[in-house]
C-alpha cells in the first residue's frame, strides 16, 4: 500500500479512463443483457442489453473493450512507472524482480478468480489478469527499448501469431459440437480462409486440449465455451505495446493529443483492411491481429477525448467517481469476482425480495447489481479517503 501520486504531473485521463474501464465491468453485476430479453421491442434495452455482453464471434460491444482497455492502460501506466522507479534510483535488477513478481502475482491471481466456488484449483490462462501477467515481462522489456525495437517487436508478435493460425489445417466441424463446449445453435462459423479461426477448431483450441489437460482437472479440458485460448496472451503483448507508446507519447510528446488520434485512425482503419480484404477477421475471443488494431483504435481514441478533456481543458469535476475505480482498480476488480454472489444472496436474505421488485421483478437483477455496486464503489471510496491504494 503507498500513498496517493499528488504530482502536478499525473495524468489524469489514465486514472479516468481506468476507472470507467471498472465503471464498464462493474455494470455487468446488473445483468442488462439478460434483463433485455424481456423487453424484446425496446429498442433501449437492446441496447443496453447488446453492449453488456459479448459479441458471440466477429464485431465488437462496449463490453469487448474492457479486457484491451487493461492491457492497454497497463502498458501506458508501465512508462510511469519505470520512470518513477528511476527516479528513485532503483537499479534495474531491483525493477527487473519487481516485474518478474507482478508477472507471477498476476498469473495467480487470475487463476484464483477462476477457481472460486469451485471444488478445485481451475487451472486456466485466458483470466484477464491471467493474460496481462503471462505477457507483463515482455512488455517491461520493451519498455526500455526505443520506438523502433518495439515497433519492430510488435510487427513479429502479430505476424508469428497470424501465421500460427493460418498454417494451421482447417478443421471440419466436430461430429457433436457440444463434446466440444460449442454453443448450442452456433451459426458464426468462417468459410475459406477465414475457417482457420472458427470456433473451438483452431491452432490456439488444439494448444489448449494438449497444455490444459496436463494439469489435474475435475474433467478433461475439451474447449472453453467462449472460444478463448491461452495463445491470446502473445497478441495482447501487442495490444500492450500500443499501450506503451501512448505513456510514452504522453509523458515526452508536446502534443500527445495528436499523435494518439492519428494513432487511432491508423489502427482503426488497418483492422478494416485485414478484415475485409480477407486477411485476418476481426475476432476478440481469439485476439486476432485484425482485433490488435481494432481494439488499439478504440483505446487511442478513448486516451485522447479524456487527455483533451481532462489532462488539457482540466474538465475534471465530473470524473470524480471514476478516479476513485481507477485509483483502486485491482481491489475492484478483485471484490466485482469474489463477492457479488454473496452480496446477492446477503441483501435478499436481510431485505427479502419485494424490496428489490420495487420496479418489477424482471429488473430485480437491476435494483441488486445496483445496490452491490454501490456498496463496492463505496469501499474503494473509503480506501480513496484515507490514502490507501493497494498496487502489486
Amino acid at each position: 500500500m503507498n500513498p496517493a501520486n499528488t504530482s502536478p504531473s499525473r495524468i489524469g485521463s489514465l486514472d479516468v479512463y481506468r476507472g470507467i474501464v471498472m465503471f464498464l465491468l462493474g455494470l455487468r453485476l446488473l445483468e442488462l443483457d439478460e434483463v433485455s430479453e424481456h423487453f424484446p421491442d425496446s429498442a433501449i434495452w437492446q441496447f443496453l442489453g447488446h453492449h453488456s455482453s459479448h459479441i458471440p464471434w466477429v464485431g465488437c460491444s462496449l463490453n469487448d473493450l474492457i479486457h484491451p482497455s487493461f492491457a492497454f492502460l497497463t502498458g501506458a501506466s508501465l512508462v510511469f512507472s519505470v520512470s518513477a522507479r528511476e527516479r528513485k534510483g532503483q537499479s534495474q535488477w531491483h525493477m527487473t524482480l519487481h516485474a518478474l513478481w507482478r508477472s507471477v502475482a498476476l498469473i495467480f491471481l487470475g487463476i484464483f478468480l477462476r477457481s472460486v466456488d469451485r471444488d478445485a484449483t481451475h487451472w486456466t490462462f485466458d483470466e484477464t489478469l491471467t493474460q496481462t501477467g503471462l505477457g507483463y515481462m515482455a512488455v517491461f522489456a520493451l519498455a526500455h527499448c526505443g520506438t523502433r525495437a518495439r515497433w519492430i517487436w510488435f510487427a513479429i508478435i502479430l505476424i508469428s501469431h497470424w501465421l500460427l493460425y493460418a498454417l494451421y489445417p482447417v478443421m471440419p466441424p466436430h461430429a457433436n459440437p457440444i463434446d466440444f463446449n460449442t454453443p448450442e445453435g452456433w451459426q458464426h462459423d468462417f468459410t475459406g480462409f477465414f475457417a482457420h479461426w472458427n470456433h473451438n477448431r483452431n491452432v490456439g483450441w488444439s494448444f489448449d486440449r494438449w497444455l490444459l489437460n496436463e494439469f489435474p482437472r475435475e474433467r478433461p479440458y475439451v474447449g472453453y465455451l467462449g472460444g478463448y485460448t491461452t495463445l491470446n496472451f502473445i497478441p495482447t503483448i501487442a495490444t500492450m505495446i500500443l499501450g506503451l507508446m501512448a505513456g510514452t507519447w504522453l509523458r515526452k510528446d508536446d502534443q500527445p493529443a495528436r499523435r494518439l488520434m492519428t494513432a487511432s485512425v491508423a489502427c482503426l482503419a488497418f483492422s478494416f483492411v485485414l478484415h475485409f480484404g480477407g486477411i485476418c477477421p476481426i475476432v476478440k475471443r481469439l485476439w486476432t491481429p485484425a482485433w490488435v488494431f481494432f481494439s488499439g483504435g478504440a483505446c487511442y481514441l478513448t486516451l485522447a477525448a479524456l487527455y483533451q478533456i481532462i489532462d488539457v481543458r482540466q474538465w475534471r469535476g465530473w470524473s470524480f467517481p471514476f478516479v476513485v475505480l481507477g485509483m483502486n482498480s485491482l481491489v475492484f476488480y478483485v471484490m466485482r469476482h469474489t463477492l457479488d454472489i454473496w452480496f446477492f444472496e446477503t441483501l435478499q436474505k436481510h431485505f427479502g425480495t419485494r424490496v428489490f421488485d420495487v420496479f418489477g421483478a424482471e429488473l430485480r437483477p437491476v435494483t441488486l447489481g445496483t445496490c452491490t455496486f454501490v456498496i463496492l464503489w463505496l469501499v474503494v471510496l473509503w480506501m480513496y479517503r484515507r490514502k490507501i491504494f493497494v498496487r502489486l
